[in-house]
Protein backbone atom coordinates (compact mmCIF):
# COMPACT_ATOMS: atom_id res chain seq x y z
CA UNK A 1 0.00 0.00 0.00
CA UNK A 2 1.16 2.96 -1.06
CA UNK A 3 2.40 5.67 2.19
CA UNK A 4 0.23 8.78 0.96
CA UNK A 5 -1.28 10.27 -2.41
CA UNK A 6 -4.38 10.18 -4.30
CA UNK A 7 -6.59 7.05 -4.07
CA UNK A 8 -9.18 7.42 -6.87
CA UNK A 9 -12.01 5.94 -6.83
CA UNK A 10 -14.06 4.92 -9.92
CA UNK A 11 -17.43 6.96 -11.11
CA UNK A 12 -19.09 4.40 -12.97
CA UNK A 13 -22.93 5.62 -12.99
CA UNK A 14 -23.69 6.04 -16.94
CA UNK A 15 -20.72 5.26 -18.35
CA UNK A 16 -19.36 2.52 -20.86
CA UNK A 17 -16.73 0.46 -19.89
CA UNK A 18 -14.13 2.33 -22.51
CA UNK A 19 -15.27 5.39 -21.03
CA UNK A 20 -14.47 4.12 -17.26
CA UNK A 21 -10.90 3.21 -18.34
CA UNK A 22 -10.62 6.08 -20.43
CA UNK A 23 -10.53 8.01 -17.18
CA UNK A 24 -8.51 5.79 -15.04
CA UNK A 25 -6.10 6.20 -17.25
CA UNK A 26 -6.52 9.51 -17.05
CA UNK A 27 -6.31 9.73 -13.35
CA UNK A 28 -3.36 7.87 -13.47
CA UNK A 29 -1.32 9.66 -15.93
CA UNK A 30 -2.24 12.37 -13.65
CA UNK A 31 -0.10 10.67 -10.77
CA UNK A 32 -2.45 8.67 -8.79
CA UNK A 33 -1.02 6.38 -5.73
CA UNK A 34 -4.47 3.72 -6.08
CA UNK A 35 -7.34 3.06 -8.41
CA UNK A 36 -10.69 1.34 -6.56
CA UNK A 37 -13.02 -0.15 -8.48
CA UNK A 38 -16.28 0.62 -7.15
CA UNK A 39 -19.46 0.36 -9.28
CA UNK A 40 -22.95 -0.30 -7.31
CA UNK A 41 -24.95 -1.85 -10.39
CA UNK A 42 -22.25 -3.38 -12.66
CA UNK A 43 -22.94 -4.52 -16.01
CA UNK A 44 -20.00 -7.28 -16.07
CA UNK A 45 -18.06 -6.42 -13.19
CA UNK A 46 -15.90 -9.21 -14.31
CA UNK A 47 -14.64 -7.28 -17.57
CA UNK A 48 -14.70 -4.26 -15.82
CA UNK A 49 -12.59 -5.33 -13.65
CA UNK A 50 -10.21 -7.28 -15.50
CA UNK A 51 -9.50 -4.23 -17.94
CA UNK A 52 -8.94 -2.09 -15.10
CA UNK A 53 -6.24 -4.50 -13.44
CA UNK A 54 -4.34 -4.38 -16.34
CA UNK A 55 -4.42 -0.76 -16.91
CA UNK A 56 -3.64 -0.01 -13.11
CA UNK A 57 -0.44 -2.53 -13.72
CA UNK A 58 0.36 -1.10 -16.74
CA UNK A 59 1.00 1.95 -14.63
CA UNK A 60 2.67 0.07 -11.37
CA UNK A 61 -0.43 1.13 -9.37
CA UNK A 62 -2.73 -1.18 -7.07
CA UNK A 63 -6.44 -2.12 -7.82
CA UNK A 64 -8.60 -2.21 -4.93
CA UNK A 65 -11.94 -3.87 -5.27
CA UNK A 66 -14.60 -2.44 -3.34
CA UNK A 67 -16.37 -4.72 -0.88
CA UNK A 68 -16.44 -7.85 -3.18
CA UNK A 69 -13.90 -10.40 -1.54
CA UNK A 70 -14.61 -12.97 -4.56
CA UNK A 71 -14.53 -10.57 -7.40
CA UNK A 72 -11.49 -9.41 -6.31
CA UNK A 73 -9.97 -13.04 -5.80
CA UNK A 74 -11.17 -13.98 -9.04
CA UNK A 75 -9.90 -11.14 -10.74
CA UNK A 76 -6.28 -11.58 -9.02
CA UNK A 77 -6.63 -7.89 -7.67
CA UNK A 78 -3.85 -6.33 -5.40
CA UNK A 79 -6.95 -5.77 -2.43
CA UNK A 80 -10.31 -5.06 -1.08
CA UNK A 81 -11.86 -2.51 0.39
CA UNK A 82 -14.41 -3.50 3.13
CA UNK A 83 -17.24 -1.33 4.66
CA UNK A 84 -18.91 -2.58 7.47
CA UNK A 85 -21.05 -4.84 5.90
CA UNK A 86 -18.64 -6.40 3.73
CA UNK A 87 -17.25 -9.15 5.96
CA UNK A 88 -14.43 -10.16 8.50
CA UNK A 89 -10.71 -9.31 7.64
CA UNK A 90 -9.69 -12.21 8.34
CA UNK A 91 -11.75 -14.01 5.54
CA UNK A 92 -10.77 -11.70 3.39
CA UNK A 93 -6.88 -12.59 4.50
CA UNK A 94 -7.36 -16.11 3.87
CA UNK A 95 -9.48 -15.92 0.33
CA UNK A 96 -6.36 -13.01 -1.01
CA UNK A 97 -3.80 -14.02 0.22
CA UNK A 98 -0.57 -12.68 2.62
CA UNK A 99 0.60 -9.99 0.20
CA UNK A 100 -2.94 -8.08 -0.10
CA UNK A 101 -4.11 -4.85 0.33
CA UNK A 102 -7.16 -5.15 3.00
CA UNK A 103 -8.25 -1.55 3.42
CA UNK A 104 -11.23 -0.71 6.04
CA UNK A 105 -14.21 1.68 6.32
CA UNK A 106 -14.07 3.40 9.97
CA UNK A 107 -16.59 6.19 9.43
CA UNK A 108 -15.89 8.64 12.53
CA UNK A 109 -15.24 6.04 14.92
CA UNK A 110 -11.32 5.58 16.16
CA UNK A 111 -12.25 2.44 17.52
CA UNK A 112 -12.96 0.66 14.78
CA UNK A 113 -9.46 1.68 13.23
CA UNK A 114 -7.94 0.12 16.33
CA UNK A 115 -9.66 -2.79 15.43
CA UNK A 116 -9.21 -3.10 12.29
CA UNK A 117 -5.26 -2.22 12.72
CA UNK A 118 -5.68 -5.06 15.17
CA UNK A 119 -6.80 -7.30 13.10
CA UNK A 120 -4.29 -7.03 9.85
CA UNK A 121 -5.51 -4.07 7.95
CA UNK A 122 -3.55 -2.70 5.69
CA UNK A 123 -5.00 0.87 5.83
CA UNK A 124 -8.17 1.99 7.86
CA UNK A 125 -10.90 5.39 6.01
CA UNK A 126 -12.21 7.70 8.03
CA UNK A 127 -15.09 9.52 6.13
CA UNK A 128 -16.98 11.75 5.00
CA UNK A 129 -15.56 15.18 5.69
CA UNK A 130 -17.36 17.15 3.34
CA UNK A 131 -20.34 16.76 1.31
CA UNK A 132 -20.70 14.18 -1.18
CA UNK A 133 -22.54 13.66 -3.83
CA UNK A 134 -21.50 9.96 -4.25
CA UNK A 135 -22.67 9.44 -0.68
CA UNK A 136 -24.96 12.07 0.07
CA UNK A 137 -26.97 10.22 3.59
CA UNK A 138 -23.36 9.14 4.67
CA UNK A 139 -22.79 10.20 8.62
CA UNK A 140 -19.87 13.11 8.84
CA UNK A 141 -16.42 12.68 10.39
CA UNK A 142 -14.64 15.28 11.90
CA UNK A 143 -11.13 16.35 11.56
CA UNK A 144 -11.00 15.84 15.12
CA UNK A 145 -10.83 12.19 14.37
CA UNK A 146 -7.85 12.29 12.12
CA UNK A 147 -5.73 13.94 14.72
CA UNK A 148 -6.16 11.17 17.26
CA UNK A 149 -5.60 8.64 14.94
CA UNK A 150 -2.74 9.71 13.49
CA UNK A 151 -1.38 9.61 17.41
CA UNK A 152 -2.85 5.96 17.22
CA UNK A 153 -2.59 4.12 14.10
CA UNK A 154 0.13 2.90 12.15
CA UNK A 155 -0.88 1.94 9.25
CA UNK A 156 -1.87 4.70 6.26
CA UNK A 157 -4.88 6.68 6.80
CA UNK A 158 -7.38 7.82 3.85
CA UNK A 159 -10.10 10.22 4.13
CA UNK A 160 -12.98 10.16 2.02
CA UNK A 161 -16.10 12.24 1.51
CA UNK A 162 -16.42 15.37 -1.13
CA UNK A 163 -12.54 16.20 -1.00
CA UNK A 164 -11.41 18.36 -3.96
CA UNK A 165 -7.65 19.54 -4.18
CA UNK A 166 -9.48 23.32 -2.76
CA UNK A 167 -10.47 21.54 0.63
CA UNK A 168 -8.17 19.03 0.78
CA UNK A 169 -5.17 20.68 2.97
CA UNK A 170 -6.81 20.72 6.09
CA UNK A 171 -7.40 16.85 6.05
CA UNK A 172 -3.52 16.39 5.08
CA UNK A 173 -2.62 18.88 8.01
CA UNK A 174 -4.69 16.40 10.69
CA UNK A 175 -2.80 13.14 9.55
CA UNK A 176 -4.61 11.86 6.39
CA UNK A 177 -1.81 9.79 4.19
CA UNK A 178 -3.91 9.03 1.27
CA UNK A 179 -6.78 10.98 -0.16
CA UNK A 180 -10.11 8.85 -1.42
CA UNK A 181 -11.42 11.15 -4.11
CA UNK A 182 -14.23 10.07 -6.74
CA UNK A 183 -16.00 13.20 -7.90
CA UNK A 184 -13.18 15.09 -6.91
CA UNK A 185 -11.29 14.20 -9.94
CA UNK A 186 -13.57 12.55 -12.43
CA UNK A 187 -16.34 15.18 -12.37
CA UNK A 188 -13.49 17.57 -14.27
CA UNK A 189 -10.73 16.90 -16.15
CA UNK A 190 -9.46 13.64 -14.17
CA UNK A 191 -5.48 13.99 -15.02
CA UNK A 192 -5.68 17.83 -14.53
CA UNK A 193 -7.26 16.84 -10.72
CA UNK A 194 -5.15 14.54 -10.33
CA UNK A 195 -1.75 16.65 -10.58
CA UNK A 196 -3.30 19.42 -8.81
CA UNK A 197 -3.40 16.89 -5.57
CA UNK A 198 -0.06 16.30 -6.33
CA UNK A 199 0.77 19.35 -5.96
CA UNK A 200 -0.52 19.14 -2.33
CA UNK A 201 1.23 15.95 -1.72
CA UNK A 202 5.04 17.56 -3.36
CA UNK A 203 4.08 20.37 -1.07
CA UNK A 204 3.90 18.66 2.14
CA UNK A 205 7.01 16.81 1.18
CA UNK A 206 9.22 19.68 1.08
Amino acid sequence: MPASGLYAITQTEHKSLDTIVREVTEVLRGGAAVVQYRDKNPADAKALGKALLQTCHGHGVPLIINDAVDLAASLGADGVHLGKDDGEIKRARQLLGAEAIIGVSCYDSLERAEKAQRQGADYVAFGRFYASGTKPLAAPAHIETLRQAREKIAVPIVAIGGITPENAEPLLAAGANLLAVVGGVFDRDPKAQAQAFQILFAARKL
